[in-house]
Parts: C-alpha cells; structure tokens; sequence
C-alpha cells in the first residue's frame, strides 16, 4: 500500500541584528528541510509552531502554506525554507506540525522535532 511521508529537519541561526540583549527580545532564523520519504506525490498545506521561551511562555503560530508555498513534493524530493521567530529570553525552543495532503486527498500530518532557540551567551 502506498504511504505518504514527509521527514524534517532544521538548523537555526541567532540574529543578531533582531535581538537586543540583555532584555530582549532575542532573534533566530531556522532552516526547515522537507524530504518526502513517502512513495506517494503530497503537499504541504498548513503549519502549526509551538514556540516556548526559557519562562515556559507559549506561541502558538497557525496558518496556510510556508513562507507563501504549499509545495507539491513527489516521492524524494525536498523543499527548504528559511523564517525566523523572535522570543523574550535568550533561549527557548520550538517544535511544529505540518498539514499535508497526497495526490489523492488523504491528509497526514508531518511532525518537526522539538530544536533549542539558544543565544551565543547561552552556551558554554
């Protein structure tokens, strides 16, 4: 049987051009990689971020499309996209889901792993 399936990955970067420490807000841009793994054509049409800061605050960010795509992968093909999200600590994390829909309009969901928000000033 046919299976749809798209893998994430994401790399993040801290701006600090957006960022004004000590007090914040704190800047990052991340990098999401969208492969499908699947064997079955399906697209991208919906996201969900779940963005938490160091004092447990969350964001919940919903909409159509990433950064104006809903792109239509066929099995082994990627897509990549950079967007960026500012916190009021110098660290946080974020995780997200994805709404997708094959060729043949069965929707899955595509999970993106929990990745640490994290300043220069934060590692040691």
């Amino acid at each position: 049987m046919a299976q749809a399936r798209f893998d994430c990955s994401v790399t993040v970067q801290y701006l600090e051009d957006r960022s004004e420490p000590p007090d914040g807000p704190f800047g990052f841009s991340y990098t999401v990689t969208i492969r499908n793994t699947g064997d079955v054509a399906a697209q991208l049409v919906a996201r969900h971020w779940i963005v938490t800061d160091a004092q447990e605050r969350v964001e919940e960010v919903r909409g159509l499309a990433v950064v104006g795509h809903q792109p239509l992968l066929k099995p082994g093909e990627s897509f990549e996209y950079t967007s960026w999200t500012l916190i009021a600590t110098p660290h946080g994390r974020m995780r997200g889901t994805f709404f997708c829909m094959t060729a043949d309009a069965h929707p899955f969901e595509a999970e993106v792993p929990e990745f640490q928000l994290v300043s220069p000033g934060m590692l040691h």
